[in-house]
């Protein structure tokens, strides 16, 4: 089970986050992404993996689980930093209604998400985990999914914290925090809107690889330039 339940008001979530959000780029991720997905999950220490998965998993656990991500199946996104490292992972997984606590109550659609977020300790603070948040809302929008579960500890400040950004309601137990957040059918303008991120994303993917890929060039040639 992923870590980070929730009722929630039906509507979407607002947008008021400070400009400075409008910054993070967040891409969907691909088979190519899993060796920096890998990377990303192995840098976290031991108090983040517990939040993150609910235990503290070791290395060889957590690349069996990067090793076993269906990006058919589910809809993993990213947010990279200026060196294309993978500084923020969001994973949406689906799952039937059934197969969540008190998840056939909470919808009449087929289907629920449950979504997961990591975001790496020098880059927390910026919005990052929200942008992920809002950017797999509206994805399960898009996807007819209505219910969008998460599940983590208690102590785990962040996702608690973005919860109550998004208008959730939060129960406690045992420790843990769960929630559903309900949303709005998608419309033109959701579709629309997913697409123009998705674009802008991959458009920022490709400046940060060329630039790299030119200061590279740059250095092997005039060493010590910056």
């Amino acid at each position: 089970m992923m870590t980070s339940v929730i009722s929630a008001p039906d509507h979407p979530l607002p947008s008021t986050q400070p400009d400075v959000l409008q910054t993070v780029r967040v891409k969907e991720l691909s088979e190519r992404d899993r060796r920096r997905m890998l990377m990303h999950f192995l840098a976290l220490g031991e108090s983040d993996r517990l939040l993150r998965f609910g235990t503290t998993l070791p290395d060889e656990l957590i690349t069996r689980y990067v090793q076993k991500l269906d990006f058919v199946r589910d809809t993993l996104f990213g947010v990279y930093d200026s060196d294309l490292r993978l500084i923020g992972v969001g994973h949406l997984a689906f799952a039937p209604r059934d197969a969540v606590p008190t998840g056939a109550d909470a919808t009449t659609k087929e289907r629920v998400a449950e979504f997961g977020l990591s975001v790496s300790e020098s880059a927390r603070g910026k919005g990052i985990g929200t942008k992920l948040f809002e950017r797999a809302a509206i994805h399960c929008r898009n996807a007819d999914v209505d219910t969008l579960y998460m599940h983590c500890l208690s102590s785990n400040r962040t996702m608690i914290r973005i919860a109550r950004k998004a208008g959730m309601q939060i129960r406690r137990s045992y420790g843990e925090a769960d929630a559903y957040l309900k949303l709005l059918p998608a419309n033109p303008s959701s579709v629309m809107l997913e697409a123009v991120q998705e674009q802008v994303a991959r458009f920022d993917y490709a400046y940060k690889a060329n630039n790299r890929a030119a200061m590279k060039w740059l250095n092997s040639y005039l060493p010590g330039f910056k």
